[in-house]
């Protein structure tokens, strides 16, 4: 398993561990720690935890503190590891995006319930072969990784072949009504892809809701996320992918999914401001 796929919250655990029993091998309780080190006790808890992610001066003074300096440097390493968790896109591409697309396929293969939400562009699983390479155009043009734009696209279609399995797995997708609107592709392109959700919208594992551009929202579409049977987001930014594990995040970002979901439109609504759309690309 690779660095990216274990997720951040697991090199914080790994890590807070470490720590505690640093202090604990120097028969300090938590309490006494804080008092020495000036912070709150609820700190050291979180850190031991991997609820708060150290610095590099906490980790210092925590085993100075603990009498075991010589610890430092080990740790130091573990925390640049976990640093190393939020996968920098331009480290996960260099062999290309096709092998990015086999991880994605990997994590929803392995999750029954799929929940996702993306406010600017339609999401790969169910992308058209001409959306989906306009898409790996602009990620390569970007991040100067290797321009594999079939194998990618290929790749990205053999996902999409999960939607058709018999079982027992569902999709919750959110798209905002801007993500229909952007001009992310030539005008063919975006016509066609918006047909194709269309007819994703009758898939009877499928819930796709659409939220519309005027629609009052309870809470601000930041960025895109995907969470797997609410046990683990991923979050796409610019430069990385981020991969969270911890309870109270997969829970913030339920909590956001189910306002945003209570805004969008379903069924025949969606599918009427789908075709609205559409017919907007002349």
């Amino acid at each position: 398993m690779s660095i990216a796929r274990k997720g951040v919250h697991e090199a914080r655990e790994e890590l807070g561990g470490r720590l505690r029993a640093i202090r604990a091998a120097a028969d300090i309780d938590g309490r006494t720690l804080a008092q020495r080190l000036g912070w709150p006790p609820s700190k050291v808890s979180k850190i031991q935890l991997g609820r708060q992610g150290p610095t590099v001066g906490d980790i210092t003074a925590w085993t100075d503190a603990c009498g075991a300096p010589e610890a430092a440097a080990e740790l130091l390493v573990l925390l640049r590891d976990l640093d190393s968790r939020y996968a920098e896109w331009r480290r996960q591409l260099r062999e290309g995006h096709a092998v990015v697309q086999r991880s994605w396929a990997e994590t929803e293969a392995a999750a029954n319930t799929i929940r996702a939400f993306e406010p600017c562009w339609i999401p790969g699983l169910l992308q058209t072969a001409d959306y989906a390479a306009a898409r790996f155009r602009e990620h390569a043009r970007l991040n100067g990784s290797p321009p594999d734009t079939d194998a990618a696209v290929a790749a990205r279609l053999a996902r999409q072949e999960v939607l058709y399995s018999p079982g027992r797995k569902r999709w919750h997708i959110l798209l905002t009504e801007a993500a229909l609107l952007y001009g992310l592709a030539p005008i063919p392109v975006m016509r066609a892809q918006i047909d194709r959700l269309v007819s994703a919208s009758t898939l009877p594992a499928m819930r796709l809701g659409i939220v519309p551009l005027r629609a009052r929202l309870p809470v601000s579409p930041v960025h895109g996320f995907w969470i797997f049977d609410g046990q683990q987001v991923i979050v796409e930014v610019v430069s990385a992918e981020l991969r969270l594990g911890l309870p109270e995040e997969v829970a913030q970002y339920r909590k956001v999914f189910d306002l945003l979901a209570q805004s969008a439109l379903y069924d025949a609504e969606a599918r009427h401001l789908l075709t609205a759309a559409a017919e907007s690309w002349l």
